[in-house]
């Protein structure tokens, strides 16, 4: 019963899995890259690229596990017949290096010669599955019945489908641990998705029906060995006796054969607890059982040999990570990632090595389940954002199905083996705090980015709903700054400034007015502004910019005044510089100037002006650029603002209640790490008993 409980939670598994990947390779152009490439496009690089590197390694120990099992039969084989070629561990470690240096030969060759592989070992396989069906309707002979094989019995069935553990380490995860990595295949397709004709119909066709089938193959098998053979048998034709014999315990004294001895000393060789070589036993002809498990064993270790580097190769390409771009180089017609399959190569025959399958299998399954819980979950957030840029084709799949399979994915995890999953989390944590400390320069259209405009959207319009409070005026909305920049690179310590005590507590929009004809203007507009958006982002300084064309200044300051935010997130502090040339200038300037500050009263937003000796406007040794990609690149201006202030004073002149902004601008300066050495001093004009009440105020 338990075994087949292993098979369905398996199955439950990979085959949420296969309906979320179906669902996400429906979803537009699949390239190579197979399950980094889904994952990456539909969350992001931070996840994608975190478990594409977990997945490649996965890929690459599974390698050595497939081969490990191969190496085992033909140790077995060879101490069957007392050919050992130095001793039962060496030995696997001699057969897996060579049985893996053979498969990079067929790998190196191209996916020609991997197809024609993998459909010859299909065939044995085949063979195999169907050898074994029909020996176990064949009656079984004295010398198998010795080992413990005997007709169908309901009695038998019902003794086995009762677990019965052995050793210290028997129980119901050890098992599951060894059992699912034969589950993980159903990724071999999907991972060869740039060597597909059309990806987008053989991905779900081919996962799910490989799913179907193994369940199957899996339900059949356990269901007929475990009707056929006993726990424990001698193997010995002498320990037949007449049935009813006194001192007969167990089962087979039912069927003339008496094991007792070797079970009450647990020595038995033979039996489905000690046999490992039961189903060529209960098969027709033996060594197409054998046959059958060299097929299966090196289909596995193939189709991992091929997606390793294929997943890897798309990884390095796409530069998330250092150091890894040497393995992206492909050669050939079909791009092959030499270089991938050599790395592979490495990392296989080291872990072929240990040869031990029971200590491979366990990590294998946890990198596996990791991925599979990351899948699952891209197609839940995918799904639940209800970005218009998710339509699969694909349509039998569910959100809350797939959000399912990853939880359970994850709770697995820790009950295999929870050091390995915190091994596994914690390198994931890891690559996806590089990635995000990084910001690689890519644009996927991910759900994330969905997330975070349905997020932003749904905290803007849930604003609208809150009422205006004094104190969220001082704390929040101070800092809601129209700053009236022009260019930002043209005033860079404006901009500093202001940025400085805005930085991580509220809005901050660079305004710059555009003077002129609006069909001129706007080609201008629209080739600057992202070149403006990334010189700010260079900058560290977390603003907006905008801009509008108009006739003149002081209509183009109008326009933004009432236009800039969005919602209750709208400027409330208009930020300018002082005009130094007001001596010099037209009265019409002087005018706009003037009426620029009056209009903002108007509008009930507060003023700060910015006077420097030197002048903030540096247009003079700046060239203004056309081209965004110079305009983000160039030399960043240094200004005051951007160095240590030291133990200087902040002088206020509080000439009358302005609403406390005249109060506030200098202590959230003195709240950040280069003003924090300031004193604040505050000078009050009028009356003693006045200048107490309003320092309570």
């Amino acid at each position: 019963a338990l075994t087949w409980l292993i098979i369905l939670m398996s199955v439950t598994v990979t085959t949420i899995t296969g309906l979320s990947i179906s669902a996400i390779s429906t979803n537009g152009k699949v390239k190579s890259g197979g399950t980094y490439f889904l994952i990456s496009r539909s969350l992001g690089p931070e996840l994608g690229g975190s478990i594409g590197l977990i997945f490649a390694f996965a890929n690459a120990v599974a390698v050595a596990m497939h081969t490990v099992g191969f190496a085992e039969t033909v140790r077995d084989l060879l101490q069957e017949h007392n050919s050992l070629i130095v001793d039962p561990t060496n030995d696997i470690r001699i057969i897996g290096v060579v049985t893996v240096t053979v498969l990079l030969g067929i790998s190196l060759a191209g996916m020609e010669w991997e197809a024609k592989a993998q459909i010859l070992f299909f065939l044995v396989i085949l063979v195999s599955f169907i050898n074994y069906l029909v020996g176990t309707v064949i009656p079984a002979t004295a010398e198998k019945q010795a080992k413990g094989f005997f007709s169908y019995r309901a009695d038998i069935f019902a003794q086995n489908f009762v677990p019965s553990w052995r050793g210290p380490e028997g129980s119901f995860f050890s098992l599951f641990s060894i059992f699912f990595p034969s589950a993980t295949g159903i990724l071999a397709g999907a991972n060869i998705s740039g060597d597909l004709k059309d990806p987008a119909v053989a991905i779900p066709k081919g996962t799910l029906m490989a799913i179907f089938w193994t369940t199957v193959s899996y339900l059949v098998l356990s269901a007929t060995i475990g009707a056929r053979v006993v726990r424990d048998a001698s193997g010995s034709l002498n320990d037949s006796v007449a049935v009813g014999s006194p001192g007969c315990e167990g089962l087979a004294c039912s069927f003339g054969w008496n094991f007792t001895a070797c079970a009450q000393r647990q020595s038995c060789r033979y039996g489905l607890s000690n046999y490992y070589q039961s189903m060529s036993m209960v098969s027709g002809f033996g060594p197409l059982i054998t046959a059958g498990i060299f097929g299966a064993t090196l289909s596995s270790a193939l189709a991992c040999l091929v997606s390793a580097p294929k997943v890897f190769q798309c990884l390095c390409r796409d530069q998330l990570y250092p150091l890894i771009g040497f393995f992206g180089k492909g050669y050939g017609r079909n791009n092959e990632p030499i270089r991938g399959y050599m790395l592979t190569y490495v990392i296989a025959v080291g872990f072929i090595l240990i040869a031990e399958l029971n200590a491979i299998a366990p990590i294998i399954s946890n990198f596996f389940l990791c991925s599979y819980a990351l899948i699952n979950f891209s197609c839940f957030h995918a799904s639940i954002t209800n970005s218009p840029g998710w339509r699969p084709s694909f349509q039998y799949y569910s959100k809350w199905a797939a959000l399912f399979g990853a939880a359970v994915s994850v709770v697995i995890m820790f009950l295999l083996t929870w050091w390995a999953a915190l091994i596994a989390f914690g390198i994931v944590i890891f690559l996806l705090g590089y990635v995000l400390y990084k910001k690689p320069d890519v644009n996927w259209g991910s759900s994330m980015q969905a997330s975070s405009y349905n997020m932003a959207l749904n905290y803007s319009v849930g604003l609208s709903e809150v009422d205006e409070h004094i104190k969220n005026y001082r704390q929040g909305r101070l800092s809601a700054c129209l700053v009236l920049t022009g260019p930002p690179n043209f005033r860079p310590a404006l901009v500093d400034f202001v940025g400085t005590f805005t930085k991580n507590l509220s809005l901050m929009l660079c305004g710059n007015v555009l003077i002129g004809p609006r069909k001129q203007k706007m080609p201008e507009s629209q080739l600057t502004a992202d070149g403006h958006t990334k010189w700010l982002m260079k900058r560290k300084i977390k603003a907006f910019y905008t801009d509008v064309v108009a006739e003149d200044l002081r209509s183009g300051v109008q326009m933004l005044i009432q236009a800039a935010g969005l919602g209750k997130m709208r400027p409330n502090i208009l930020a300018l510089g002082y005009k130094r040339n007001w001596r010099t200038a037209s009265p019409q300037s002087l005018e706009d100037y003037v009426g620029i500050l009056h209009d903002a009263f108007d509008f009930k937003y507060g003023v700060c002006l910015l006077r420097m000796k030197e002048g903030l406007n540096v247009s003079r040794v700046m060239q203004a650029h056309a081209d965004p990609a110079t305009l983000a690149g160039e030399q960043q201006a240094s200004t005051v603002f951007q160095s240590e202030q030291g133990k200087k004073t902040i002088d206020i002149y509080w000439l009358f209640d302005d609403g406390g902004l005249t109060l506030l601008i200098p202590y959230l300066l003195g709240r950040k790490k280069r003003w924090r050495k300031c004193k604040i001093r505050v000078f009050v004009g009028g009356q003693i008993n006045r200048m107490d009440e309003e320092r309570k105020a």
